[in-house]
């Protein structure tokens, strides 16, 4: 097998609140390889969201390593981290986080404004409007978050964490905020991704989410208590035919 993108030497994090100490990631090794989709599971609590933050270099850990393609990132000053993120990870959050008073177009190109390319206003909106195709959305680039649902929405926020073709793309209960439906689509599209080669790690706590990924790292208490292949995993294509049948059932029904 390849060499791991990502990998996690015996990793720690301990808050300090007051006089007490809160131990929320208590010793994680792990190593996910390049073009693996993961997904990181647990309950409030257990660790997964701290892990995810050292993940996309948002924190340092405490204590231990952490590798990300061969490179310490645990030792990196703040502006190394920074070109770390913009570079190699992409982020994609429950919420959308996107600017609200500007185009989808527009909310795209943002990564590459702060990046090192010198891309002209043409280029921008080239590649931004490339990305947003990939994702489904062609003919919505002008379109204002209000004026797109919220699936709409989350494309957009896939198309901008793209925008700088990231070997990394961390993705934080992507499917949180939409429906059954919408978020089996969405999770169609990280498949797509996975496929042309891009290493996925998804937080959720749905266990039907976190099918639709190669494998399962379940946390509880600040380490990771199992971590397994994921044997029976779901499509797009599969759900959402399931999904219409239910919907044929109910009407014959009515």
């Amino acid at each position: 097998m390849n060499a791991p993108v990502v990998q996690l030497i015996d990793v720690r994090k301990t808050y300090r609140s007051g006089e007490m100490e809160v131990h929320a990631v208590r010793g994680v090794s792990l190593e996910i390889h390049r073009g693996e989709f993961v997904a990181l599971m647990g309950s409030s609590g257990s660790g997964k969201s701290t892990l995810m933050n050292i993940l996309g270099c948002l924190d340092r850990p405490s204590a231990g390593r952490y590798l990300l393609d061969g490179t310490d990132v645990s030792q990196l000053n703040r502006d190394q981290l920074a070109d770390i993120r913009n570079g190699k990870l992409g982020f994609v959050f429950q919420s959308f986080n996107l600017l609200p008073r500007t185009s989808a177009r527009e909310n795209v190109e943002l990564p590459l404004l702060y990046g090192a390319r010198n891309l002209t206003g043409q280029e921008l909106r080239a590649k931004a409007d490339h990305v947003l195709s990939s994702v489904g959305l062609e003919g919505r680039e002008d379109h204002h978050p209000s004026q797109l649902s919220g699936g709409q929405q989350q494309r957009v926020a896939i198309a901008r964490a793209l925008i700088n073709e990231p070997e990394v793309l961390l993705a934080d209960e992507p499917t949180g905020n939409l429906d059954s439906r919408t978020s089996i689509e969405i999770m169609g599209i990280f498949q797509e991704l996975n496929d042309r080669g891009i290493t996925v790690i998804m937080v959720t706590h749905e266990p039907d989410i976190a099918s639709f990924a190669q494998r399962n790292v379940v946390m509880r208490d600040g380490l990771v208590r199992s971590d397994r292949p994921v044997t029976l995993r779901a499509t797009a294509a599969d759900e959402l035919l399931k999904m219409v049948s239910v919907d044929q059932l109910a009407a014959l029904e009515s």
